[in-house]
């Protein structure tokens, strides 16, 4: 609820702002994108060479999603920088309210975060630091799986990470041995090294339309989820 009041006050500031006495859809999605990743930066000086890197970065990311089965649709994509330190995002959005997270959901969660890194192993034969959010959750979301949820075939459903208060942020700590933590983190590090496998294969398979999608964010700096389809649409009725 705070949250909501949040992005609706944000939306009149922004309204008013402009001079406008109602508040529009653009107001209110803006003042969505602002709660998540804070004001844009505009004025924020990044060289063409960096600019091109994000692109590439952020459209791995949605071409990966939109690629994968069941994975939420994208609704946005930018490389305006944002006053959280982010330098660029792609935003998904559920069409259903989920409660549930399946392996196969946390599985193409993991490929759509390693997708960033794989666009620039791809195109610059290079990594960059711009993926360290992206490992963050994706190591989070992997470990979870294993020490939390039973989604490891090797250690199946043990517990073997306890949750210490669910109030403060859900730290857990781990409740096994040394040895089986070690043996935890290579199946976590296994987990994300399939995912980040499946991410490259799949920009590699696509990447013509990864080029032409690319360039055209560079172009607009946002474009929308419907823009980002109809360009997949187009590609994919050329080619059959």
């Amino acid at each position: 609820g705070a949250e909501l009041a949040n992005i609706i006050n944000e939306a009149a500031l922004r309204a008013v702002r402009l001079g406008r006495e109602t508040v529009t859809q653009t107001d209110l999605e803006e003042s969505v994108e602002q709660v998540i990743a804070g004001y844009q930066r505009k004025g924020a000086v990044i060289s063409e060479k960096d600019k091109k890197i994000i692109a590439y970065h952020e459209i791995g990311h949605a071409l990966v999603a939109a690629r994968l089965k069941d994975a939420a649709p994208v609704h946005k994509i930018t490389i305006i920088p944002r006053t959280s330190g982010a330098l660029g995002y792609t935003m998904q959005v559920e069409e259903e309210e989920r409660v549930l997270m399946s392996k196969e959901d946390a599985i193409n969660q993991l490929t759509t975060l390693t997708a960033g890194r794989s666009a620039e192993e791809v195109v610059f034969q290079s990594i960059t630091s711009g993926a360290s959010n992206d490992i963050e959750k994706a190591t989070a979301i992997a470990r979870a799986m294993v020490t939390r949820f039973g989604m490891s075939e090797q250690f199946d459903m043990v517990a073997l990470e306890q949750v210490t208060n669910p109030y403060l942020g859900a730290d857990g700590s781990m409740v096994c041995s040394s040895e089986t933590a070690a043996r935890v983190d290579s199946e976590v590090g296994g987990i994300i090294r399939k995912a980040h496998t499946r991410a490259l294969e799949i920009l590699r398979e696509n990447r013509d339309l990864m080029d032409k999608l690319a360039k055209y964010l560079l172009e607009r700096e946002s474009i929308t989820g419907e823009e980002f389809l109809q360009i997949l649409r187009e590609y994919d009725q050329a080619k059959a």
